[in-house]
């Protein structure tokens, strides 16, 4: 099978090749997993991460890829519930141990052997890969392979940050970074919460227009301050300065999420918090952390329902290295997407 692999870490820009396209053999699936044919698989930000280090794979060589449509080829011989031919999904959650306190709660997300698609085991940049089949997720028959892609990581990871601030309808919400995750959650407030606005601030001018275009009823540079205090703001970025200056437009009482992995080298600006401006009136910061089975399933259902269309960017597999490039260097309308032939 053709498969685009990472070899040693790097910083892209000294090395905008990080992937090496390879033929590997196809890999067998355990008793309890399936083979699935990849056709599909979103191109992410945490792929980055990976790359340069920020969160590394516990070993190389690795198949990235953490949004994964494809069909199932064959079944191991204790699987249940799939059959040739079924289309599934994988998403960011590869496995996680199913006995700690954290998975007996739900917060499976938070288990200290949470193991992660295309990072702790190989992912969806290849022609197959082998899943557990707990860890898969029906695809609606509404989505193209391309489409439903990216609603496994941007858009269960939007639904799950979208949660935690806690929104109710007619409060307003700030996004701050609008690529993958944050279109699909103004789309998501738009359905679920008609009365509420959406503020976006974003570094790049297309994303901001991109923004109007689907409907915030104001968009600025991501130092500006929005003409009301938000209820509510979810960070996508990878930097640090987004988050100070997200703290200044933050409602008293109100919480700043914050879906990012990782974030990059720029700590210095957190010298430039100041207590009462930022953090004063009891505002909170919390982080997401992964997501759970249930997350994915629940959006999944939501965006059937939603018919939600997440624009999209199309590559071929052998692109991968573009794509990702194209994410570093904030080319971004939407989701991108890894098409297999």
């Amino acid at each position: 099978m053709k498969a685009m692999v990472l070899q040693a870490l790097c910083d892209l820009k000294e090395n905008p090749m990080p992937l090496a396209l390879m033929e590997l053999p196809v890999p067998i699936p355990g008793a309890q997993e399936i083979l699935l044919k990849v056709s599909a698989c979103g191109v992410c930000h945490t792929e980055l991460d990976e790359i340069e280090g920020r969160t590394p794979p516990p070993r190389l060589p690795i198949i990235p890829g953490h949004q994964v449509v494809g069909r199932v080829e064959t079944v191991g011989s204790q699987v249940n519930t799939l059959k040739t031919g079924d289309r599934v999904g994988v998403a960011w959650i590869f496995s996680a141990c199913g006995t700690c306190k954290f998975c007996l709660s739900g917060k499976e997300n938070l288990c200290p052997a949470f193991a992660a698609t295309g990072r702790d085991a190989n992912g969806g940049y290849a022609e197959y890969m082998t899943v557990a089949e707990d860890f898969t997720y029906a695809i609606p028959e509404v989505f193209s392979d391309v489409q439903a892609a990216p609603l496994l990581c941007a858009g269960a990871i939007g639904y799950r940050s979208l949660r935690l601030t806690g929104l109710k309808d007619g409060q307003r919400l700030g996004l701050t970074g609008f690529g993958a995750s944050a279109h699909l959650v103004l789309k998501m407030v738009q359905y679920r919460y008609p009365n509420s606005e959406v503020y976006v601030f974003a570094r790049s001018s297309k994303e901001r227009a991109f923004a109007k275009e689907l409907g915030a009823v104001w968009v600025g540079d991501t130092a500006e301050r929005a003409p009301h205090k938000l209820d509510g703001i979810i960070d996508t970025t990878p930097a640090w300065q987004p988050i100070v200056e997200a703290l200044a437009n933050l409602e008293s009482g109100a919480r700043l999420v914050i879906n990012a992995i990782r974030k990059e080298g720029d700590k210095r600006s957190l010298l430039n918090l100041d207590y009462p401006l930022h953090l004063w009136q009891e505002k909170e910061l919390k982080s997401v952390a992964n997501i759970t089975r249930s997350d994915v399933k629940e959006f999944l259902s939501l965006a059937a329902k939603m018919n939600i269309q997440p624009e999209i960017q199309v590559f071929a597999l052998e692109q991968a290295n573009e794509a990702l490039i194209e994410l570093k260097t904030g080319k971004i309308r939407g989701a991108k997407v890894l098409k297999m032939n």
